[in-house]
């Protein structure tokens, strides 16, 4: 017989009561989270008891969202059809906007949102998120990032908002509120991650060890957490830096004492990805992971491995029904229960004109003015201007990582504007492209270089890590564009697209004009709106501005907490037309 809700009883009743009658089976089964293909075939949501279904890089679930919607209607079916007929959860890293999805609006990275400081476009941002996270059938997304990075070298600065701890606190509870707003039809579950220490590893390794003194760690790294915890956010997911030489994944002491105990977390802690195979089951679920995503062949071996410890009593009966309700409580909150199934008519609000008028305000509130001299910002809509670089006109490269693929693409993608479709909208005079750097344009007044970092995610954009793709320096070809339009004597505006400050003070010493635009997403006519002068630069740095390759010779890069590296431009730095 499956369970009846009545509205107006409880939540904890009825979590006690569901509860009171899984078997360990089913228990087990809902601490699990596997993706839609590879890990499973339909029948082993009903079979395995399955708690969560997650898409991640790989086959889509369909061609349109009518039919990723189909496909998560199906799997949910099959949940339904058990027992005791409890939903699913359907999670996907939606980190700025549905960017899973090719079509929906793309936001600026969240290191763009934190040069904005408004936490009310934050939450909007978010809002819409969730809608077209609905809209192609998702009611879970692993947003937001509330790390704070201590070095650039972090190839995951990007998704967090700022060095600066009261202004991730801010944006968290914004990011949160937007994503869990109170519309059952709108809102999804939001994710504050990574927990802990994610962002200051020492000399930024992604995954590395975290040495940070209780004192920094309690004072600069935990109150985002409070701050999303305050809001409600319904999961926190764990991290796989180490924290002293101790795996988070399976540290008790910070998980279940002081995420779940100080902070009175009573949501769902879920683990990163493999963390079974990573880090063993026994050790995970003691120290208070409640849902593992059991990918990539680890399903059968996770389930089997709790269900022995359990047997021989290495894992507590207790911690499993933790984990259980914990994740049972957020469903009910949610309203799974009574409304399991995507909502059609949201469909039609993917990428709509609303939604992306509020990410092209993003873009232009992102923006951070960095040198202006000889007027030459903002452009004039009669100027012969001559748009260089290959990032000036893909919508791939100047959105980054995490959009359409996990490492991004190099390509354009479904209603993007690039930067110089944006330019050619406003411009009256001629607009060329030199692409590459090799065109001779005729006289051009103004040149706008875009120049960046490709896309990347992860511990593909550490800086001297596993993967060595990165500098902290432009590339060659990069620094060649600028220094040859500067030393023809054409005034020349550079437009910066990176996850992360770049060392950059020769170019911005060859520049007339210099601009921070971070990762800007689908919406690049923002960039053009604030260039012409449409909208003032209100962008201020989310984070301290390095000056030299030396500045990261330690652990950390410059803070403006630490003093003992003096930046090329503090954090909070903007300029403004008129000033």
């Amino acid at each position: 017989m499956k369970e009846k809700v009545n509205n107006d009883s409880g939540i904890e009743e009825r979590v006690e009561s569901l509860l009171s009658r899984m078997t360990l089976e089913e228990k087990i089964g809902q601490m699990t989270q596997v993706r839609h293909f590879d890990d499973i075939t339909t029948e082993d949501v009903k079979n395995k008891f399955i708690g969560s279904v997650i898409h991640t890089q790989g086959p889509l679930p369909g061609n349109d969202a009518a039919g990723w919607q189909a496909r998560f209607i199906e799997l949910q079916k099959q949940a339904l059809s058990t027992r005791l007929g409890i939903p699913l959860l359907f999670g996907v890293d939606a980190v700025h906007g549905q960017n899973t999805y090719e079509g929906a609006t793309i936001f600026p990275h969240n290191i763009g949102l934190g040069a904005t400081r408004n936490a009310d476009l934050v939450e909007k941002a978010a809002a819409i998120t969730a809608i077209e996270s609905r809209a192609t059938g998702f009611n879970w997304v692993f947003s937001p990032c509330v790390a704070i990075p201590f070095n650039e070298k972090w190839g995951r600065v990007y998704e967090a908002f700022s060095e600066d701890t009261a202004i991730t606190s801010d944006l968290a509870r914004a990011s949160v509120r937007g994503h869990q707003g109170a519309s059952y039809a709108h809102k999804v579950m939001a994710t504050a991650k990574h927990f802990i220490g994610d962002g200051a590893t020492d000399f930024g390794v992604e995954g590395g060890n975290c040495s940070l003194n209780q004192k920094d760690l309690h004072q600069r790294l935990l109150p985002p957490y409070r701050a999303a915890i305050e809001e409600g956010v319904g999961s926190v997911m764990a991290s796989f830096n180490k924290l002293d030489g101790i795996s988070m994944h399976a540290h008790k002491a910070m998980i279940t004492d002081t995420l779940k105990g100080s902070l009175k977390f009573d949501g769902i802690v879920v683990s990163d990805w493999k963390a079974y195979s990573r880090f063993g089951e026994t050790d995970i679920i003691n120290a208070g992971i409640d849902m593992v995503m059991a990918v990539d062949g680890d399903l059968s071996s996770f389930q089997e491995g709790v269900r022995n410890g359990v047997h021989q009593g290495a894992i507590p009966q207790a911690r499993i029904d933790d984990a259980v309700r914990r994740i049972l409580r957020q469903k009910f909150r949610l309203g799974l229960f009574d409304n399991p199934f995507p909502d059609q008519t949201l469909i039609s609000r993917i990428g709509a004109p609303a939604h992306r008028d509020v990410a092209r305000q993003a873009v232009r509130e992102s923006l951070v003015l960095l040198k202006n001299e000889r007027h030459a910002l903002p452009l004039k809509k009669d100027a012969k201007i001559v748009v260089v670089g290959e990032f000036g006109d893909n919508a791939g490269l100047q959105s980054g990582g995490w959009t359409v693929n996990w490492q991004g693409s190099e390509a354009n993608y479904e209603g993007a504007t690039t930067i110089l479709q944006g330019i050619r909208k406003y411009a009256t005079g001629e607009v060329q492209y030199d692409k590459d750097g090799t065109a001779t344009p005729s006289s051009p007044d103004v040149a706008v270089i875009v120049v960046g970092e490709t896309p990347y995610a992860e511990f593909f954009g550490d800086i001297g890590g596993e993967m060595n793709k990165y500098q902290l320096t432009l590339s060659e070809a990069h620094q060649e564009y600028i220094r040859a339009y500067s030393e023809k004597g054409i005034k020349t505006v550079v437009v910066l697209i990176s996850g992360r400050p770049l060392v950059v003070t020769q170019q911005i010493q060859q520049a007339d004009a210099f601009v921070a635009a971070w990762l800007p997403g689908s919406e690049g006519a923002g960039i053009a709106d604030v260039l012409f002068g449409e909208h003032d630069f209100q962008g201020k740095l989310p984070h301290s501005w390095p000056r030299a390759v030396e500045d990261f010779a330690g652990k950390y890069g410059p803070n403006f907490w630490d003093g003992s590296i003096v930046p090329l431009f503090p954090i909070g730095f903007g300029l403004h037309y008129g000033r």
